[in-house]
Order: structure tokens, then C-alpha cells, then sequence
């Protein structure tokens, strides 16, 4: 039978940290603004430790946080009491969420499109279980806007990038595959984060809604 669970034991411990440091130095920021204004049922796909948890607004009824790492999801469960509304954190992966379809009125994804195994599959999955017209919140590193940076991004996901950093892919077509899986971008922002220009600064943050 094939094991296909998702185990970063070293990187979760290190990306906690680099979580950390990145929120210190102004990503909190870009927290807060990702969460600002939601309502009702919430689904957060790779919840990591939970650093999104002390942000949500308390219109939101109730947040499900998904994580498949077994460290990142542990250390998640410890922090729901920081957080002002009522979360659950459960086991699972972006290409098969284990609920039913239409359940959520939005989504949530922070730092996690990156690094899903396949993520057309994840996008038709958080575009499934959305209610019609749900939310989908995203905050992410995204391929860079010179023909330069995207072939150094290309290289480094060709080779070490992602198993050193936890399945992190920094040239993907974010939000082509947003749109592509049946969403149409209502917001958007781009910004460096750090502000030089290196492989992994370029961002996103905006809202997508369920067509």
C-alpha cells in the first residue's frame, strides 16, 4: 500500500522559526489584511503552526484548519486558544479534503500553493467544497515578472529547492491556475516581500470568487 503522508520533520521546525522572523519583519501585516472582513465558515488549507489563528475577525463562525504535517498540525492544536474565534485543526491534504461539497462560505491559503504535490487538483478541490459565490483568500509567492528571475526559479525548483524547502515550488503560475480552476480574481495585490528582488519575494495577496 502506498504511504503517501507528508513528512518535513526538520523543515517544519525551521520554517516555525523562518514563520516567525518573516511575521517580525512585516509579513503580520499581510496577515491581517488577508483575513479582514470574513464571515461565517472557514476553511484553512495548510495551516502549518497556526500563525494565521490569532488574525481571524470574530464574524467568522468557526475556522477548520487542514494540515498534513504531523509536527506543523501538533503544534497548530497548541495554539487555537489564540485565536478570538472557535478553530478546529484536522489531518488532511489539499488534493483530497476530506469534506463535503459546498460546506465552505471561504477558503483560506497562506504560503501553501507553492507547495502542494499537484495544484490544479487542490484548486478544483477548494473550488468544490466552497458554497456557490464562496471566497477564496490567498497569500503567496508566485513566479517573478522578468524572463531572467523566472529561469533562476526554474532552476532552483529543478533541483534542491523543493526538497530543502519543504515541497516549495517559487515559479509557479499561481494565479493562472486560480483562474483556470473555475475563479474569477476580485482582488488583487503584488508586492516584494523582502523588498530585494531574489527568487522567492515575489507575492500576491487577493480574493477570488467561486464562479
Amino acid at each position: 500500500m502506498r504511504d503517501d503522508r507528508i513528512r518535513h520533520p526538520l523543515f517544519a521546525r525551521f520554517y516555525t522559526w523562518v514563520a516567525g522572523a518573516m511575521d517580525d519583519a512585516g509579513l503580520v501585516d499581510h496577515r491581517r489584511a488577508l483575513l479582514a472582513g470574513l464571515r461565517g465558515r472557514v476553511l484553512e488549507v495548510g495551516a502549518g503552526h497556526g500563525p494565521n489563528f490569532p488574525h481571524y475577525p470574530r464574524t467568522v463562525d468557526h475556522v477548520t484548519a487542514l494540515e498534513p504535517e504531523p509536527h506543523l498540525r501538533h503544534t497548530a492544536r497548541g495554539r487555537v486558544t489564540a485565536a478570538p474565534v472557535p478553530v478546529t485543526v484536522v489531518d488532511g491534504r489539499a488534493e483530497r479534503l476530506p469534506f463535503e461539497a459546498a460546506r465552505f462560505d471561504a477558503v483560506v491559503v497562506a504560503l501553501v500553493l507553492c507547495s502542494v504535490a499537484d495544484q490544479g487538483a487542490a484548486l478544483e478541490e477548494i473550488h468544490r467544497v466552497l458554497a456557490p459565490g464562496g471566497r477564496l483568500r490567498f497569500l503567496e509567492h508566485v513566479r517573478a515578472d522578468t524572463a531572467r528571475m523566472r529561469r533562476t526559479q526554474r532552476l532552483i525548483d529543478a533541483t534542491l529547492g523543493p526538497r530543502l524547502l519543504g515541497g516549495c515550488h517559487c515559479a509557479r503560475d499561481t494565479l493562472t491556475s486560480i483562474e483556470r480552476a473555475g475563479f474569477t480574481l476580485t482582488v488583487l495585490d503584488a508586492f516584494l516581500f523582502p523588498e530585494a528582488r531574489t527568487p522567492h519575494s515575489f507575492h500576491v495577496r487577493g480574493e477570488a470568487k467561486r464562479r
